[in-house]
């Protein structure tokens, strides 16, 4: 079996010492031959200092299984307590790196799933909206049985079925994920509205390249200023110029991951007027510069 490494940033632990912190006891790469997800199960060393893990482009869930421990988490001056309990999911932000330190019982395991980007933003194109992984990662600190028990259920000793299987619970966690906890702007928008909310929605995506202001999308969805910006952020939770700035970071990400176009030529594609404003919300939106995301 040859695996597909390309569709995951599995390279997850480049440069990270495993087999200092964990033991894993399961991999469904090498133990089924999946290729649309990556499920592993681990057991852990119940004291780590200082454990870096780098960011990787997957969306990675952690679900303990089994133990409890103190636990702190920074992402490079924000200092984050929580604690590893059974049953409480776990999400690691794309791209962002973080060292963790924890003391814990010689009892911690856990199964943690990869979802391949690609597959991610699939889903996200299909149910049309953006990604807001702070506010899953947020949203996941409240317990979510269905969730959860997927979760197991994808990582249960002797419960793996074929490619279909792994293709379809990848979708299914997907979705799951992003209707329920990425607060994707999905069936918000009032009926009133939809129109012309869509309208401006499909102008930004027409005009993606070029300058467009605020003045001219009023105007050319037949509504004041005010009103768009009202009616819009009512409908997608946001403004105007943050979700034009969203979806021109998306195509920004798409021909970093598909193309070979220089920085300079990306920025024209996409809206920016130079590189360095590209960089700067790049990094705000993703957590990682435009060289870093391609080379990932």
């Amino acid at each position: 079996m040859v695996f597909d490494s390309e569709r995951f940033d599995l390279r997850p632990y480049a440069g990270f010492d495993m087999g200092r912190y964990v033991r894993r006891t399961f991999c469904s790469w090498q133990d089924v031959g999946w290729q649309s997800l990556l499920v592993q199960r681990f057991e852990h060393v119940p004291v780590a200092e200082d454990m870096a893990l780098p960011g990787t482009a997957d969306l990675h869930l952690v679900l303990p299984v089994s133990g409890r421990a103190e636990m702190e988490t920074s992402d490079g001056g924000r200092v984050v307590r929580h604690r590893w309990v059974p049953g409480r999911l776990q999400l690691g932000i794309p791209h962002r790196p973080v060292v963790l330190r924890y003391r814990g019982n010689a009892a911690m395991r856990s199964v943690q799933v990869h979802i391949p980007r690609d597959t991610i933003d699939t889903v996200a194109a299909k149910l049309g909206g953006e990604v807001d992984y702070e506010a899953m990662a947020a949203s996941l600190a409240e317990p979510d049985p269905l969730l959860e028990e997927a979760v197991r259920a994808v990582g249960a000793p002797g419960g793996a079925g074929g490619e279909l299987y792994a293709e379809s619970a990848a979708a299914f966690l997907t979705t799951h994920l992003l209707t329920r906890h990425a607060r994707l702007p999905v069936d918000r928008i009032p009926a009133r509205e939809d129109a012309r909310v869509r309208a401006a929605i499909a102008i930004m995506h027409e005009r993606l390249a070029e300058p467009v202001t605020l003045a001219e999308l009023a105007a050319e969805v037949h509504l004041s200023v005010y009103h768009l910006v009202r009616v819009f952020r009512d409908a997608t939770g946001q403004t105007p110029h943050r979700f034009l700035t969203r979806l021109r970071v998306e195509e920004a990400k798409r021909l970093l991951r598909g193309t070979d176009l220089a920085l300079d030529r990306i920025a024209q594609r996409c809206g920016f007027t130079t590189p360095g404003a590209l960089s700067t919300a790049f990094l705000r939106q993703t957590g990682a510069r435009p060289s870093a995301y391609r080379n990932s």
